[in-house]
């Protein structure tokens, strides 16, 4: 299996919709199909996994298995990354959420705020939109006590949004080789 290309996103869609999608309706389908190509851009690119091991996904088994991954995300735990839209266009920007994360810095079970945009949105404030939004969302309607984040010690850009989403550093710590700075933010209405 080579890389997915333009041509190739609704036969993969089509194949594993029962498996991956749990039985979209067609216009649902139609519009996964069209964001394929844009998770393509955005998980294909070296720039935008300087901060993940390097590690682009390349192949459409690769692109399959962290779709089941995000799946299983909400199977398990009832929340996962989201999808990022821009408003005006439609257009995939990106991700960002809570997920449910486990064994990182001594924490055996946590919620970490993540996010991924294509290149070209950097610099927009969108991770900071989005990050602040999430963070709210987690506080106020799911209730989580405390969310966690942790990024490279020379991820900067991460490391801001982070802070400007409330977030406070607590401690750096060694990851898979990699010097790691941890964030937390703790939900105010359930301080003790």
């Amino acid at each position: 299996i080579g890389l997915l290309d333009e041509g190739a996103t609704v036969p993969f869609v089509a194949r594993y919709r029962k498996e991956v999608t749990g039985g979209l309706d067609d216009t649902q389908l139609r519009l996964l199909a069209e964001r394929l190509s844009y998770l393509r851009e955005l998980d294909s690119r070296r720039e935008v996994h300087r901060y993940l091991a390097n590690n682009p996904i390349k192949t459409i088994e690769e692109r399959h298995d962290w779709i089941r991954d995000i799946r299983q995300q909400y199977l398990d735990n009832g929340i996962g990354r989201w999808a990022v839209i821009l408003k005006e266009t439609g257009e995939f920007m990106g991700w960002s959420g809570l997920k449910v994360e486990f064994d990182v810095n001594g924490h055996e079970r946590f919620y970490d705020l993540g996010f991924r945009f294509i290149k070209r949105y950097w610099g927009n404030g969108y991770a900071t939109e989005s990050a602040k939004a999430f963070v709210d969302y987690g506080f106020n309607e799911l209730k989580i006590p405390i969310i966690n984040a942790y990024a490279d010690f020379d991820n900067v850009g991460s490391q801001k949004v982070l802070e400007n989403a409330g977030l406070k550093f607590v401690n750096e710590f060694l990851f898979d080789g990699t010097v790691e700075y941890w964030y937390e933010a703790v939900n105010p209405k359930l301080k003790p």
